[in-house]
């Protein structure tokens, strides 16, 4: 086929070869006899629908017209964003996103299309067609360069979370990229950019980063709710106000539960389980504030935990066990105070099945990033190396630390692969016979 050979002169070659006058063919692809003969006399352009059911009815590949039709619609007449939307949502579709770029950036020529290509960015990102969404945000964003626009901060915030991933260098990077951009977004738009930007930097373990993110977290969102709810009545909130200020202290009790201050980590507790102070009373309120005072609960057994106090260690295995979702986490802190503390915690590893709880706790999706969650995994195999070298487990022990080795090489977490080092030059030098052990378990794993 021609590349010159337009899609009507094609259409009347397919009726011709299978013997179909107009209103047959009209019948089969559902268009209006009058309108298909105008569409094959070149006086008026298929809608992308009609050019779907025709492709259809001809048993060729869905899109197999799309880079025709950009030719002969799109780049070959004047703008018209009634034809264009419909365009770039089908080559979403068929996965053409070559043609998907080369239509936004002829678009973008003109700034007046950039806020209509935003919301179908916004679209995509909503509907989990991260690709696309990703190459619209980026066009639309290098288009505002010189705006200083909002849009061009929603833009960032977007590309910011879509390309988070393994990789935790990268993350950081990320992170201290897209930080330029926060102040120009709308103050509640701040609050979950700034929600966002902790929980990398948490799962980074960037304590300082951290510490300063939740700072401002909590000044804003302390603003805004003494400001009261008839600020901004008609912005749509992703959780209740009060919540981004309970959470910017279960942040900072993290921060100094870090810095092994176990008084200050208590006193930051203590602020997101006394919600009293909040006003409103309904009902995703009512489960909010319950939420923070159960992670309050916890939190203030891990933190005595942490300061040696063996005495909650019951109550808190009690808890873990009647939280399926947390045994992991919950587990690493028991594994984390053994190890600080050189207790032996044997008969509660042999309750659980270790692989199975690391296959759940990577599901968890919908309550951790992917980041967090290979930081989580990744630090529970390496406190469980240390727990069974220090006791002399060296079998064990390497399993975990091939484990924790081969995790961190793929997070690029440098801080567990330079601790993992270190424990293996530890066993090297006091531990000859251990030694040996590790070196037939390496031959074996490597075979």
């Amino acid at each position: 086929m021609s590349r010159t050979t337009t899609i009507s002169a094609i259409l009347n070659d397919f009726m011709i070869q299978e013997g179909l006058n107009l209103r047959k063919f009209a019948e089969q692809v559902g268009i209006n006899i009058g309108s298909l003969s105008y569409i094959l006399n070149e006086n008026r352009t298929l809608k992308m629908e009609q050019l779907d059911r025709i492709t259809a009815v001809m048993g060729l590949p869905e899109g197999y017209f799309y880079n025709q039709y950009y030719d002969e619609v799109i780049a070959g007449s004047p703008p018209n964003w009634r034809k264009i939307k419909p365009f770039l949502y089908g080559c979403v579709e068929v996965g053409n996103l070559d043609l998907l770029l080369k239509t936004v950036q002829q678009l973008l020529d003109n700034l007046i299309y950039s806020p209509h290509l935003f919301e179908v960015a916004e679209d995509l990102n909503k509907n989990n067609k991260k690709e696309a969404a990703i190459i619209l945000y980026e066009n639309v964003a290098q288009s505002e360069r010189h705006q200083h626009s909002e849009r061009l901060a929603l833009c960032q915030y977007r590309l910011f979370m879509c390309e988070l991933e393994n990789n935790q260098e990268k993350n950081y990077q990320a992170a201290l990229q897209f930080e330029l951009f926060v102040d120009r977004l709308g103050e509640y738009d701040q609050l979950e950019a700034l929600k966002d930007l902790a929980n990398t930097y948490r799962a980074l373990s960037r304590w300082n980063k951290l510490e300063e993110i939740a700072e401002r977290l909590k000044q804003i969102a302390q603003f805004l709710y003494q400001k009261g709810p008839k600020y901004d009545s008609d912005y749509k909130w992703h959780r209740p106000l009060f919540t981004y200020i309970a959470y910017a202290n279960l942040l900072l009790g993290d921060v100094y539960e870090h810095k092994r201050d176990y008084e200050k980590t208590l006193q930051y507790i203590q602020l997101y389980n006394d919600l009293d102070w909040v006003k409103e009373q309904d009902e995703e309120t009512v489960k909010w504030k319950e939420k923070f005072q159960d992670w309050a609960k916890m939190n203030t057994m891990v933190t005595k935990l942490a300061a040696g106090d063996a005495s909650v260690l019951a109550d808190y295995l009690a808890y873990m066990e009647s939280n399926h979702d947390e045994v992991l986490l919950s587990l690493l802190n028991i594994i984390e105070f053994a190890n600080r503390y050189h207790f032996n915690i044997d008969d509660i590893l042999q309750r659980f099945d270790i692989p199975s709880l690391i296959i759940k706790h990577k599901s968890l999706n919908k309550v951790y990033t992917r980041q967090i969650i290979g930081g989580h995994i990744a630090r529970f195999n390496n406190e469980l190396c240390s727990y069974y070298l220090n006791k002399g487990g060296y079998r064990d022990g390497l399993n975990y630390l091939l484990n924790t080795l081969n995790k961190s090489v793929f997070i690029s977490e440098k801080h567990c692969i330079f601790r993992l080092l270190g424990q293996y030059h530890f066993s090297y030098n006091d531990q000859h016979s251990g030694m040996k052990i590790i070196s037939t378990n390496v031959q074996e794993t490597s075979s």
